[in-house]
């Protein structure tokens, strides 16, 4: 009988440690074990919850941003700031790359129509600009812009110039005239800018005839997207900007007396952008709160609301 206990006795104590039994410092291990592998088991879907919940959050900040270039034909009055700001600002927020062409509004308008360039946005300094593109006629490019901004027209000045006093102490249609005096101004044929600038010293002219020879003088002709320069390396005394440009630029402006006369700057997106979602996201951006802030600082009066003409697609409009 004894042998059988012990035998018994032998056969538990092995099958306890084997399986393992209720209580006792076996029963803490176990248990021990148990809450570990439920702890991890319960870190790893927390861990999993978290990563999923992660990648969601991932997945719709990515869904944000877009992808792929915007390219944008401009005018060339805003080339330096489309480049420095509007653009590195563009591709910040909404995650697309910014191609940007600049040259004369009426010029870009031509070879929009002409099919010699071709883009997802125009920014004119001009409606004219768009109108040319509007209807069956032009190629149905433009069926409809926004306009969002003015600036004036002025007379731009070169400080070093030996004409600077005079242009602002005496009337600058008869200091433009004088003997020696280089001024520069854009085509008349190919921007809006030049357009004005013709239109200025024609208006001028009746009172003041020398002005005629001005107007009328091809030397004084430069491509809008290097007036700036010329101007700023001593090339010329003074030259025809707008005030939102010369601000930028840091040039020293004096009023066209006698005349107000200003560009107005619309934005539209061409038939067939091959970038719709992108040319969308460009138009929203450039007529958002943080962009109009660009555009006062730099002097541009800043049409608030900006009128819209034609129908844009829905939802396009901030």
């Amino acid at each position: 009988m004894k042998r059988l206990l012990g035998s018994l006795v032998l056969v538990t104590v092995a099958a306890c440690t084997t399986a393992g039994c209720g209580g006792g410092s076996s029963s803490g291990g176990s248990s021990s074990s148990s809450s570990s592998s439920s702890s991890s088991s319960s870190s790893g879907a927390s861990s999993s919850t978290s990563s999923s919940s992660s990648a969601s959050s991932s997945a719709g900040s990515t869904a944000t941003k877009g992808s792929g270039s915007v390219d944008v034909l401009y005018a060339g009055s805003l080339v330096k700031l489309m480049e420095d700001k509007i653009g590195p600002g563009f591709k910040a927020t909404t995650g697309y790359s910014f191609s940007g062409f600049s040259a004369g509004s009426t010029a870009l308008a031509s070879q929009i129509k002409g099919k010699v360039r071709k883009g997802d946005v125009f920014v004119s300094a001009s409606p004219k600009a768009d109108q040319s593109l509007q209807g069956a006629a032009n190629g149905d490019w433009v069926s409809w812009y926004v306009t969002f901004g003015s600036s004036k027209l002025v007379l731009g000045i070169n400080p070093k110039s030996k004409f600077a006093s005079d242009l602002k102490t005496k009337p600058w249609y008869d200091v433009i005239a004088e003997p020696g005096f280089k001024v520069g101004f854009t085509d008349p044929k190919t921007d809006p800018k030049g357009k004005l600038t013709a239109e200025a010293l024609s208006d001028n002219a009746k009172a003041h005839p020398a002005l005629s020879k001005v107007a009328s003088a091809t030397s004084n002709v430069f491509p809008e997207e290097t007036l700036v320069a010329n101007l700023q390396s001593g090339q010329l005394d003074a030259g025809f900007f707008y005030t939102s440009e010369a601000k930028t630029a840091g040039i020293e402006t004096v009023p066209l007396t006698g005349t107000d006369l200003k560009a107005s700057y619309t934005v539209t997106v061409l038939k067939g952008a091959p970038n719709a979602a992108g040319a969308a996201a460009f138009v929203k951006y450039l007529l958002g709160s943080q962009t109009q802030a660009i555009f006062k600082a730099a002097a541009f009066t800043v049409k608030s609301p900006p009128k819209v003409t034609g129908t844009p697609p829905a939802g396009l409009l901030p």
